[in-house]
Formats: C-alpha cells, structure tokens, sequence
C-alpha cells in the first residue's frame, strides 16, 4: 500500500497548516485538511483508517501532538479528498484531536477537537507522521475516540499500513 500528499517545495502547503487565510482558520485552527491519495490497498480490506500526528512537538509541548484521527473510511478509497474532514464528503468517523485537552487550551467546539486541526510549528519546521491503515474490519469507535482506543481497536486487524512524514513550515 502507498500513500502521498501533494506537495509544494517538499512542504505541506500553507493552505493545510498555520499559514493558511483567516477564512480557512477557525478560531485559529487551519481546519481543511489535505488530499490523500491511496494506492494499492488490500482487495480483502473492510475499512481504511488514518492517524496524522506530530513527534516533533514532544521537545516543544512534552508529548506528540495529534492533529487528526479518521477510521471507517470505504476500503476501496483512492483519494480521500481535500477538506474531508471538515466537509464529511467521504464517510468516516472521526477521532479527538490535541485540541481537547487541558494542556493544549481546553477546547470544546467539537468542530475543532474531533476534526482535522492543521499543522502549527511554533518554534521550527516539524515533520509529521500521516499513517493509513487498512484493516479487516470497521471500527466499533465513536466520533471523539482517543489515539489510545484507536490503538487498541486495531491490534490484530492491520492488512496494512503506509506512513509518511510531511514536513510544514513554522
């Protein structure tokens, strides 16, 4: 299984992270999420699952930051598409992002916390980890799931999986 996102000089461009205009922030939270195409993923698969997280913000925060987490996607996705997140164009269901918690701000808006939340390197251009993940069954999770729940819901259950690291721009 392959996975990509369109790049712009090797970089995530500013429309899916913290450069992004005011009008595609909200509450200061870049919130259109970037195409991902999918190629070759198990013909046997039952869903498709993502998780979009940020270990360079560990030195920064003191733990990774999680910007996205989407499980339940048709298995024979090939492009989960710009804005998915926000838009619900492509079914899925969506987990908590970092947003939620009481170390990074304590927000409530589920708009916010159980969507995508872009990119925002406050101190130097991070690397962020985008798995896909196809599996052999649909999730039995609940929009605001945690990474912890995701992480235990698929042991057993990955055909597949394909990571990349996109880099954004402080």
């Amino acid at each position: 299984m392959n996975i990509s996102v369109p790049l712009e000089h090797g970089m995530l461009p500013d429309t899916y992270g913290k450069h992004a205009p005011a009008k595609l922030q909200r509450d200061g939270h870049p919130f259109v999420s970037p195409p991902i195409f999918v190629e070759e993923a198990p013909a046997e698969a039952k869903s498709l699952a993502l998780t979009f997280v940020d270990f360079d913000a560990v030195p920064v925060g003191g733990f990774c930051w999680i910007h996205w987490l989407a499980c339940n996607f048709p298995p024979d996705t090939a492009l989960i598409p710009e804005n998915a997140s926000a838009s619900g164009e492509l079914p899925c269901v969506q987990g908590s992002n970092s947003d939620w918690s009481p170390l990074a701000g304590s927000w409530t808006d589920p708009r916010i916390i159980h969507r995508y939340a872009g990119p925002y390197p406050p101190d130097k251009d991070h690397a962020y980890t985008l798995t896909v993940y196809a599996l052999d069954i649909e999730l039995d999770l609940v929009e605001g799931y945690f990474l912890n729940e995701f992480r235990r819901a698929i042991r057993g259950h990955v055909l597949a999986k394909a990571e990349i690291e996109v880099v954004s721009r402080a």
